[in-house]
This record gives structure tokens, C-alpha cells and sequence, in this order.
């Protein structure tokens, strides 16, 4: 049975669906803000809001929880700096907004950023 399961696909198989899906939390961690398309903006705030929430508490076990989800020990030290100044928030660091249509495919545009 499926039920639950209905993550967005991207029509890739598991393993490029998961490295897309790193590689734009990477980026986000690293840039603040990145413009993508609505759907993986979508996808990916949960993930990045687990990751703040953990990087919230900074101790070793999750700083090894981050370098393992994120790919490397900067980018993980990138996050818990971020996260510190969210100590007093419960949670909704993520914040995406709407963008105009891209030209080529009409496919709907967002801008995702930290709060």
C-alpha cells in the first residue's frame, strides 16, 4: 500500500532525486536565497527546516547529522552559524515567494530564502 507516500518525483530515480534535493539545500545553506522552480521549493523547506531545528543545538552528534546530510563539515558549520540566531523561534524559517513564469516552459518560479 502507498499511503502517505506521495513525495514529488522530478522524474528522476531515488538516488538524483536525493542528491537534487542535497545540492539544493547545499546551495541555500551556502547563498541564504536561491530562485528554483515552485514545486522543488516546495520539497525542499521541510528538509532545510529539520536541518535549522537541528543545528539549533549545537553538539556533536547533530554537527555529525548535519555534515552527513549536507556533504561537508563547512557547509554544516555555515548552518548552525544561521540557526543561532533563531533560538528564539519555534519554527518557519523558510519563507518562499512566488516569482513570475520561467520564458521557456511557463513552469512556475519561486524565490526560497531564510527568514
Amino acid at each position: 500500500m502507498r499511503h502517505g507516500n506521495n513525495n514529488r518525483k522530478f522524474g528522476r530515480m531515488k538516488g538524483p532525486r536525493t542528491a537534487l534535493l542535497k545540492s539544493l539545500a547545499r546551495s541555500l545553506v551556502l547563498r541564504g536565497k536561491i530562485q528554483t522552480t515552485e514545486a522543488k521549493a516546495k520539497e525542499i523547506r521541510p528538509l532545510v527546516e529539520k536541518l535549522v531545528t537541528r543545528g539549533k543545538t549545537n553538539t556533536l552528534a547533530n554537527r555529525r547529522i548535519l555534515i552527513a546530510q549536507l556533504g561537508s563539515a563547512a557547509v554544516a558549520e555555515k548552518l548552525i552559524k544561521t540557526a543561532a540566531g533563531y533560538t528564539e523561534r519555534k519554527g518557519g524559517y523558510i519563507r518562499i515567494v512566488k516569482m513570475v513564469q520561467r520564458k521557456g516552459d511557463a513552469s512556475p518560479m519561486a524565490l526560497i530564502e531564510f527568514v
